[in-house]
């Protein structure tokens, strides 16, 4: 149960295993994954935020996953990254926060989804912007790259889905991975030139 107040916003960027566009987007995530299992990896860098007095902005996190078939069945094997980078009150406050531990979203995803809780691990996390090119890393635990996928008409902008079930936010950039290796929390994947899929967005929390 939470026992303090957060908001925290920002930016968000993730990507995944499955074939561009993930099934899970437009089926709620009620629809198989493109393979057995679906490994993610979502790092969000907060831009405004604050846990019970605690500032924490400029500060990120990810989030590291495996899921089954259907997504929505849960039992994901899950852990959590939190950047090093962080003061003592900040990394405890985000531990507790990106930990499911005090409400919001990340304690819906823990509480319902998550079958095997792998902890939280304090590391530099990269969080990069370039246009439509995102790229994040934890060295020695993943990296990925996205691009976005852009509009035919001539706005230079993004192609979005709107009204997602998803837990970063309503409406997500569409993007495809030059990149993603994971090798964090017992999973491994290496996945380079396949165009599988990704995502991009402002999100907003608070419990």
């Amino acid at each position: 149960m939470a026992d303090v107040k957060w908001a925290i916003r920002g930016e968000y960027m993730e990507s995944c295993n499955c074939d561009y566009l993930c099934p899970c987007i437009y089926t709620n995530p009620q629809g198989p994954v493109t393979y057995d299992n679906c490994y993610a990896v979502l790092v969000f860098r907060i831009d405004d935020g604050d846990f019970g007095g605690t500032r924490l902005d400029g500060c990120k996190f990810a989030f590291v996953l495996r899921s089954g078939k259907v997504m929505a069945d849960g039992n994901w094997v899950f852990g959590v990254i939190v950047d090093e980078g962080a003061d003592a009150s900040r990394r405890a406050a985000l531990a507790r926060l990106a930990g499911g531990e005090a409400g919001g979203t990340p304690e819906l995803i823990r509480n319902n989804l998550v079958g095997d809780f792998r902890g939280v691990e304090y590391k530099p996390i990269e969080f990069h912007v370039a246009g439509h090119n995102r790229r994040a890393a934890v060295p020695g635990l993943f990296t990925f790259e996205v691009d976005g996928v852009l509009s035919r008409n001539r706005s230079g902008e993004p192609l979005y889905i709107d009204n997602a079930g998803h837990p970063a936010g309503r409406r997500l950039a569409l993007a495809q991975a030059k990149e993603l290796q994971v090798h964090a929390f017992g999973l491994d994947l290496a996945l380079a030139g396949r165009g599988n899929n990704g995502h991009f967005a402002p999100f907003s929390w608070t419990n």
